[in-house]
C-alpha cells in the first residue's frame, strides 16, 4: 500500500499514478512479445503458402494474420508513449488554461479573457537540474513544433497567446517542461495538454486524430454561466466515436458568478448537474449515471489559482478579491483533483489497458486456436500422406502385375486372330482362284489380234481380274475379320480400363481409405480410349495382288491351228509345245516368250518346269541334253495313260484299212472330210475365237501364279491383322504408362510434401504453445493490475 500527502505541489508524495506506470511497462512488453510472435506466425505463413505444397493455408487465416499485425502494431503504439495525458477541451474563454494554472500551483499558459490561447500547449515534467542557459527559469523549458531548440518559459506567452504577433496556427503544438519539484502531479510523468477552443476551427477531426487519440482522460471545461453548447457535445461525440470509452469530466468553470445570485443557484447547479449526467451517461454512454455524478463538479478556477499563489507567497486570502462562498468552491476544486488522481489510480490502468488486453487475449486466442488448427490439420495430413504413398505403391505394383497379364493374353488372342485371318484369306483366295473363269468371263472389252490393242486389252484384263479378286475377298474376309478385330480391341479396353483410374482415396469426411471403391474414372483417359474404339477409321485389309506383275510373263497364242494338224496332234501325244521343243531337241525356250521375259523379268517360277530349271529372273533354262531320253520316256508314259493317245493310234490304222478295204474312193472320202473340217475351223478362227482362246491361255496361266501366292497373300493379311491389334494393345500400355508415371510422379511430391508437413507440424505446435504462454502473460496482467486497483480515501491515504 502506498502513502500519499497533499501537502502542495513541492510536497513528496507517494504518488497512485505508479501502479499506472507499472502496468504501462508490463503491457508494452507483452504487446512487444504478441508482435513479434505474430511477424513469426506470418513468416510461417508465408514459408508455407509460398511453397509448392500449399495444403493447410488459406486466404482467410492470411488475412486474419495481417489484420492481428496491423491491430497489435496500432494498440502497441498507442500504449508505448511515456506520458499519461490528460487533454482539457472546451470553448473559447470557458478557463482551459485557468483550471491547468490552478492545477500546476503557477501561472504558467497564458489567460486571460477573450481568446487567450491560439495552439495546442502540452505540460510535461522535467528532471533537470542544471539546464545551463535556463537555470534561470529552474529548469523549465519549451520546444516549439518541430525543433529540438529550448526556449524560454517566458516566451510561451508570446508564442500561444492569441493576441501576439509570433502566434502560431490553432493546429500547432508547443511543449512546456515544468520541473516535476514544483508539481507532485507531473511526477509520475503526467502529460496535461491546453487546446484552443473547439469553436474557433472546423478541423476537429484533424485534432482528434492528431492529439487525443492517445489521451487518457478528457476534462471539459464548460461555462456555468450558460450551459453545454452543441459545439462541446458535437465534439465529444467524435471523441466517443474513435476512442472506446473515454474518462470525462466535466468542470463547471466561474461558478463564483452564482454568489451573484444565490437565490437560484441550487437550481442552476442541479440543472447542471443533472444536463452533465445526461450527456455523460446517456449520449456518450461512457459511465453510468451514478458514476457521472463524481465526473461533474463545479469550480473556479481564477479563485483557486490566487488562492494557491497566495500559499506559496505565504498571504493569506483576501476576502475582498472573492466572492461569496469561495472556500466552498475552493473544497469543490480540491475534491475535483482528489477525484481526477483517484481516477487515474483507480481506473485509468483499467481504462487505458483493458480493453486493450481484451483485443490482445482475443488474438491471442484466435491464433492459438489457428495454430491448434494447423498443427491437427499439418499431423492429419501428414497421416494421409503416408497413407497415400503406401496406396500408390500398392497401385504401381497392382499396374504392374496386371499389365503383364493383360498383354500375354493379349499377345495370345492375337496371335490366334492373326493364324484365323490367315487361314481365312488362303480358303478364300483358293475358291476365289477355282471362280477365276467366271471372273475373266464378266470381262467385256473390244477385242483386235492387233498388237497394240491386244497390249491393252490384256492390261484392262489384269486390272479387271486385280480389282474382282480384291472385292470378292474383301466382301468375303474383311466383314468377318473387321467384326473379330473390334471384339478383340474391346475385350482389350475392357480389360486395361481398370488400371486407368484417378487413385484418389481421400473420403468426405477426411478421413482416408485405400480402398478399389474409391479409384475414380479419369475421363480424359476413358475418352483416349473410346477414339481409340470408334472414332478411329476401321481396319481395311489390303490383300495386295498386282495382276499385272504376276502375269508379267504370260504370252498368249491366238494363231490358227488345225485340231488334226501335226502339231496338234504330236502336242495331244507329248504335251505342249513349249514342253515338245526341249524334250525333241529344242534346247531353248520360244523366243518370244524369250524375249518377253528379257525385257520384264518376272518374280514367279514357270509352271511346269522343276525348281532346278527356273533363272533368277524367271526364264527359262535350256536343258541338258542327258535329260532328252527322260523327257521322251515320260511323254510316252504320259501318251500310254491318255485316252487322246489311243485315239491317235487308232487314226493311224485308218487310212491304211480304208485303202485296203474301200479303195481309193474312201481315201478321197477322207481326204475331203479332212479338208472340209479343216476349212470349217478356219472359217471359224474369228475375233471372238480368239478372245475365247486368250481368256481361256490366261486363266490357266493366272491360276497357275495366283496358287502360287496364296501363302504369301494370306501371311500378308495376318501380318496387317498382328499389327492393328498390337497398335491397339501398345497404345493402350502407353496410356497405362501415362497413369503409372503420373502415380510415380505424386510419390515423388509426396514425399517433399512429406518432408513439409513435419515441418509445419513442428511450427505450428510451437506456436500454439508460445500462444498459451502468451495467454498465461495477459492473465497474469490482468490479475495484478485489472482485476485488484488501489483504493485512497479522502486524505490521500490508501
Amino acid at each position: 500500500m502506498m502513502k500519499m500527502e497533499r501537502a502542495g505541489p513541492m510536497g513528496d508524495m507517494a504518488s497512485p499514478l505508479k501502479h499506472f506506470t507499472n502496468a504501462k511497462k508490463k503491457i508494452n512488453n507483452i504487446f512487444s512479445d504478441i508482435a513479434s510472435y505474430i511477424e513469426e506466425f506470418g513468416e510461417f505463413i508465408d514459408d508455407v503458402g509460398n511453397s509448392d505444397e500449399n495444403l493447410i493455408i488459406d486466404e482467410e487465416l492470411e488475412d486474419e494474420i495481417l489484420a492481428a499485425l496491423n491491430q497489435v502494431g496500432g494498440i502497441k503504439d498507442m500504449i508505448s508513449r511515456n506520458h499519461m495525458k490528460v487533454v482539457f477541451f472546451g470553448r473559447t474563454s470557458n478557463g482551459k488554461s485557468s483550471v491547468i494554472n490552478a492545477m500546476l500551483w503557477d501561472k504558467i499558459l497564458p489567460s486571460g479573457i477573450g481568446h487567450t490561447t491560439n495552439c495546442f500547449l502540452s505540460v510535461a515534467g522535467s528532471d533537470e537540474e542544471n539546464p545551463g542557459s535556463e537555470q534561470a527559469d529552474d529548469g523549465a523549458y519549451l520546444l516549439c513544433g518541430q525543433s529540438n531548440e529550448r526556449r524560454s518559459i517566458k516566451s510561451v506567452s508570446q508564442l500561444g497567446h492569441a493576441l501576439s504577433q509570433e502566434s502560431l496556427s490553432y493546429d500547432s503544438l508547443i511543449q512546456v517542461f515544468w520541473p516535476k519539484k514544483k508539481c507532485a502531479l507531473l511526477k509520475d510523468e503526467v502529460v496535461l495538454l491546453d487546446s484552443p477552443g473547439i469553436d474557433v476551427s472546423n478541423d476537429l477531426d484533424q485534432w482528434i486524430d492528431n492529439y487525443c487519440l492517445d489521451a487518457d482522460v478528457f476534462i471539459l471545461v464548460a461555462n456555468a454561466e450558460s450551459t453545454l453548447m452543441l459545439a462541446e457535445k458535437n465534439f465529444f461525440h467524435k471523441v466517443n466515436e474513435k476512442l472506446s470509452k473515454p474518462n470525462i469530466f466535466i468542470l463547471n468553470n466561474r461558478w463564483d458568478a452564482s454568489a451573484s445570485e444565490p437565490e437560484t443557484m441550487e437550481e442552476v447547479r442541479q440543472q447542471h448537474l443533472e444536463r452533465g449526467i445526461a450527456f455523460l451517461a446517456d449520449e456518450l454512454k461512457v459511465v453510468s449515471k451514478q458514476q457521472a455524478k463524481d465526473r461533474v463538479f463545479f469550480v473556479s478556477a481564477k479563485e483557486t489559482l490566487q488562492s494557491r499563489i497566495n500559499k506559496l507567497q505565504g498571504k493569506a486570502d483576501s476576502t475582498s478579491n472573492m466572492a461569496d462562498g469561495y472556500k466552498a468552491r475552493l473544497m469543490e476544486f480540491a475534491h475535483f483533483e482528489r477525484e481526477f488522481e483517484e481516477c487515474i489510480s483507480r481506473s485509468a490502468t483499467r481504462t487505458k489497458f483493458e480493453y486493450h488486453a481484451q483485443r490482445a487475449s482475443k488474438i491471442i486466442d484466435t491464433l492459438y486456436s489457428r495454430a491448434e488448427w494447423l498443427h491437427n490439420r499439418a499431423t492429419d495430413l501428414l497421416k494421409d500422406c503416408v497413407e497415400r504413398q503406401m496406396f500408390l505403391q500398392q497401385r504401381v505394383e497392382y499396374i504392374d502385375k496386371q499389365l503383364s497379364i493383360i498383354t500375354a493374353d493379349a499377345k495370345q488372342n492375337i496371335t490366334l486372330l492373326s493364324n484365323e485371318a490367315e487361314r481365312q484369306v488362303r480358303t478364300a483366295m483358293t475358291d476365289e482362284i477355282r471362280r477365276l473363269p467366271l471372273l475373266v468371263d464378266e470381262f467385256q472389252r473390244p477385242f483386235h489380234p492387233n498388237p497394240m490393242v491386244l497390249r491393252v486389252y490384256k492390261a484392262e484384263l489384269y486390272h479387271h481380274v486385280e480389282d474382282g479378286l480384291g472385292r470378292n475377298l474383301s466382301a468375303r474376309c474383311s466383314a468377318a475379320l473387321q467384326r473379330q478385330i473390334d471384339r478383340n480391341r474391346g475385350d482389350m479396353i475392357d480389360v486395361v480400363k481398370p488400371l486407368l483410374v484417378l487413385p484418389e482415396t481421400n473420403d468426405d469426411d477426411g478421413s482416408s481409405s485405400v480402398d478399389n471403391d474409391m479409384l475414380q474414372p479419369d475421363p480424359s483417359r476413358f475418352r483416349s480410349l473410346v477414339r481409340s474404339a470408334s472414332q478411329l477409321p476401321s481396319f481395311d485389309i489390303s490383300y495386295d495382288i498386282d495382276c499385272a506383275s504376276l502375269c508379267a510373263d504370260f504370252q498368249e497364242d491366238i494363231e490358227f491351228k488345225f485340231s488334226l494338224g501335226f502339231n496338234q496332234l504330236m502336242a495331244r501325244f507329248i504335251g505342249p509345245r513349249d514342253a515338245r521343243r526341249v524334250r525333241l531337241g529344242g534346247l531353248t525356250p520360244d523366243p518370244a516368250v524369250a524375249a518377253a521375259s528379257s525385257t520384264k523379268p518376272a518374280t514367279v517360277y514357270h509352271p511346269g518346269l522343276p525348281v532346278d530349271h527356273v533363272g533368277l529372273h524367271g526364264n527359262v533354262q535350256p536343258y541338258p541334253a542327258e535329260d532328252l531320253l527322260y523327257s521322251l520316256a515320260s511323254g510316252y508314259m504320259k501318251f500310254t495313260n491318255s485316252h487322246s493317245a489311243m485315239f491317235v493310234a487308232g487314226l493311224g490304222m485308218v487310212p491304211y484299212l480304208f485303202w485296203r478295204t474301200i479303195g481309193w474312193r474312201a481315201v478321197a472320202f477322207a481326204a475331203a472330210s479332212y479338208g472340209t473340217l479343216y476349212a470349217y475351223e478356219r472359217l471359224t478362227w474369228t475375233s471372238r475365237a480368239k478372245e475365247r482362246a486368250l481368256k481361256r491361255q490366261f486363266v490357266e496361266h493366272a491360276s497357275d501364279k495366283l496358287n502360287l501366292v496364296i501363302s504369301f497373300t494370306s501371311t500378308n493379311c495376318s501380318h496387317q491383322v498382328q499389327q492393328e491389334l498390337s497398335g491397339t494393345l501398345a497404345q493402350l500400355c502407353t496410356d497405362v504408362d501415362e497413369v503409372r508415371l503420373d502415380i510415380q510422379n505424386e510419390c515423388e511430391n509426396l514425399i517433399a510434401q512429406h518432408k513439409h508437413l513435419v515441418k509445419a507440424q513442428t511450427r505450428s505446435k510451437t506456436l500454439r504453445n508460445k500462444a498459451g504462454w502468451l495467454a498465461s502473460e495477459l492473465d497474469t496482467f490482468t490479475k495484478s493490475y485489472l482485476v485488484t486497483a488501489p483504493a485512497y480515501n479522502g486524505n490521500g491515504a490508501t
